[in-house]
């Protein structure tokens, strides 16, 4: 039900309903139709949730967790991205999903707490700020390992305790940020 070759550059429109990433620009990727949904579904989306997505890029997963019913605040690093993503949410009617330009890392305070926080770059670790902005009952899924291999985990967070299950492996793009990766020039891998 979401376009998805409205979210990718008009060169790989046509592999754009493959189940693979695709890249988007900017040294970034449209994550692959199968991890979308493992990442949706996870995050089991209630209609009314509010929803922190960490990784806008083409606006993909933000417009998914709309259609379901989310209010989603996303965050997106790199300006160029969250410009586009912004544009192209608008122009297909997304209009409660809040995209803005910062380190996703460090949440994103003002609109907290959250009931799903989606996070579509992999970390090193869980980032402090994305725990204390979920929800008690909210449903956190994230990409964790080093910079080749990330197991995707779902932690759930309910009376202060957090819990965590493994999903799938996979692969993500670094998480940049303070609680995350450093830029490409100063990593250590």
């Amino acid at each position: 039900r979401i376009p998805r070759h409205e979210f990718v550059p008009v060169a790989y429109i046509g592999a754009a309903y493959e189940d693979r990433p695709l890249p988007i620009g900017e040294s970034e990727t449209i994550s692959q139709p199968y991890i979308v949904a493992a990442m949706t579904a996870a995050a089991r989306v209630n209609p009314g949730d509010k929803a922190l997505e960490i990784g806008t890029g083409s606006g993909y997963q933000a417009a998914i967790l709309a259609y379901l019913g989310a209010k989603v605040y996303s965050i997106e690093r790199n300006f160029q991205l969250a410009d586009s993503a912004r544009a192209r949410l608008a122009r297909l009617g997304f209009e409660t999903v809040e995209v803005t330009c910062g380190d996703g890392t460090e949440g994103h305070p003002a609109a907290a707490p959250y009931q799903i926080i989606l996070v579509t770059a992999a970390s090193p670790e869980i980032p402090a700020p994305l725990m204390e902005q979920l929800d008690d009952g909210g449903r956190l899924v994230i990409p964790v390992g080093d910079l080749s291999h990330q197991d995707l985990k779902l932690l759930f967070k309910h009376g202060g305790q957090v819990a965590s299950r493994f999903l799938d492996p996979c692969q993500f793009v670094p998480l940049i940020g303070r609680y995350g990766w450093p830029e490409k020039r100063d990593r250590v891998h």
